[in-house]
C-alpha cells in the first residue's frame, strides 16, 4: 500500500561514466532496488521522490537515463490532478453519501389498515420526524410514546432505523364490537314474495316448510313457544331460510347528457422535490377552470441508495361541461355497465337465476327494466313488543 501511494519508477541509464554514477546512487543514500546491467546499461527502480537527486547525479557524470512509472494510487491522481471537475465530483459524491447515510430519507409506515398513513405522518411531523432530519437528534422511545398519545386508535407504537429509512410499526386498538342482544324476542319473517328452498332452525318454531310459497311478511319462525302444559315463552327467533324470489330494477340513460369532456388543451408542470419541499420549475400557472390530473414522481439514488431528489411531473388535462349524444350502441354499453356494477354490489351474496331486460325507447332515451330470479336469504327478525 505505501508503494501505491508513494509511487514507483522504472529506471534505464547509459554512458561512460555508469559506475561511477552506480557508486553515486549508492553513497548518496537513494533507495534503488532491482539492480542489474545488461549490454553497457544499467537498469533500477526508485521511489518518484528520489528522480530530482538521481537526475543530479546523471548530469554530473554524463550520463543520460529514461525512466518511466508503474500505474499506481498516487500515479492515477497525478494524472486526474488537473481535472477539477472529476475532483470536486468525487469530494460531493463521498459528501453526498455522507450526508445521505446520517438523516431520514424515506419514512415506512407498517401495521395501519383503519388510520391513513397522511395522519401518522402529519403526527411524526410534529415531533420533527421528517424526510431531511438527522437520525441521531431523533430520541425513538420519546417519540413512540408520543406517537401514541397524539394519535387516536394506536395502542402500541414502534420506531427503529434501518440505514436512512425509519420504520414505524403501529398497533392499532381494536374496536368494541357493537352488542348484539340476542335474546332479545323476535320472530322471522319473509323479507321477499317466494318458495323456500331450504329451512335451518337454530332457535324458536318452524311455521314454514321447503316447497311452500310464502308472501312478504308471512311468518317463517315463530318466537313464541308454548309448550304440552300451555306455558309460553318467547325466544330470539333464529334461522337461515333460503328461497327462490323475483326482483325488478330499472336503469335508465338519456340520449342527450351533459358530461365533463377533455377540450384537447392539456399543461405539465414539474417540481424539483428536495425532501419536503417543492420548487416549482415552470413560469405560471394554467387557467383551467376544469381539468384532470395525473401524478408521477421519478426519484434518484446514488451508489444505490435513494437521495430525497426527485422530480414531480403534473399533467393537466382541461374538461368542460359538454353536451354529448349518444347513439343507441353507446347507451346500450352504458346500461350494460350499470347492470354489471349493481349485481357486484347489491346481489354479490346471492345467486342469480336468471335475468330477463325488457327494453323500453323513448325520445328521450333508453331505459331497461331487469327482471331477476334469485336465491338466496328469505327471513329477516321482527322484535316481538311485550306489554
Amino acid at each position: 500500500m505505501r508503494n501505491q501511494l508513494r509511487g514507483c519508477l522504472k529506471i534505464k541509464a547509459e554512458g561512460r561514466q555508469l559506475y561511477k554514477f552506480i557508486n553515486k546512487i549508492h553513497s548518496g543514500r537513494i533507495y534503488c532496488f532491482g539492480q542489474y546491467c545488461k549490454n553497457d546499461m544499467f537498469f533500477c527502480e526508485i521511489y518518484r521522490h528520489d528522480l530530482s537527486r538521481l537526475a543530479e547525479f546523471a548530469k554530473e557524470c554524463g550520463v543520460t537515463i529514461e525512466y518511466t512509472e508503474y500505474e499506481t494510487l498516487s500515479s492515477k491522481l497525478l494524472r486526474y490532478r488537473k481535472r477539477i471537475g472529476l475532483i470536486i465530483g468525487a469530494v460531493l459524491a463521498v459528501f453526498a453519501v455522507r450526508y445521505f447515510s446520517s438523516v431520514v430519507i424515506s419514512i415506512d409506515i407498517q401495521g395501519n389498515s383503519r388510520i391513513s398513513d397522511s395522519v401518522i405522518l402529519s403526527a411524526l411531523d410534529e415531533l420533527d420526524i421528517r424526510r431531511g432530519t438527522s437520525i441521531r437528534n431523533i430520541n425513538m422511545h420519546r417519540c413512540e410514546n408520543e406517537l401514541r398519545l397524539m394519535v387516536d386508535g394506536i395502542s402500541w407504537a414502534g420506531i427503529r432505523r434501518t440505514g436512512n429509512r425509519i420504520v414505524v410499526e403501529v398497533t392499532e386498538l381494536v374496536e368494541k364490537p357493537d352488542m348484539v342482544n340476542e335474546r332479545m324476542p323476535c320472530n322471522v319473517v319473509a323479507a321477499h314474495e317466494g318458495e323456500i328452498t331450504y329451512t335451518s332452525v337454530y332457535d324458536g318454531m318452524l311455521m314454514r316448510i321447503v316447497g311452500d310459497y310464502v308472501y312478504e311478511g308471512d311468518m317463517l319462525i315463530n318466537g313464541v313457544v308454548s309448550d304440552s302444559t300451555g306455558h309460553v315463552t318467547t325466544h330470539h327467533a333464529m334461522g337461515i331460510i333460503k328461497g327462490i324470489y323475483k326482483e325488478k330494477v330499472t336503469f335508465t340513460e338519456n340520449y342527450s347528457s351533459e358530461l365533463f369532456l377533455p377540450t384537447g388543451r392539456t399543461e405539465e408542470e414539474k417540481y424539483l422535490c428536495l425532501f419536503s419541499l417543492k420548487i416549482p420549475l415552470f413560469i405560471g400557472k394554467n387557467d383551467y377552470a376544469n381539468s384532470e390530473v395525473s401524478v408521477s414522481e421519478s426519484s434518484s439514488d446514488i451508489f444505490g441508495r435513494q437521495i430525497p431528489i426527485s422530480i414531480i411531473k403534473e399533467s393537466y388535462t382541461e374538461t368542460e361541461l359538454t353536451k354529448k349524444d349518444f347513439t343507441d350502441e353507446e347507451l346500450a354499453e352504458l346500461l350494460n355497465s350499470k347492470i354489471y356494477l349493481y349485481e357486484q354490489n347489491f346481489l354479490s351474496d346471492v345467486t342469480i337465476i336468471s335475468r330477463n331486460i325488457s327494453e323500453i325507447k323513448t325520445t328521450e332515451g333508453l331505459t331497461y327494466d331487469v327482471e331477476y330470479t334469485l336465491e338466496g336469504e328469505l327471513g329477516t327478525p321482527m322484535e316481538i313488543f311485550i306489554k
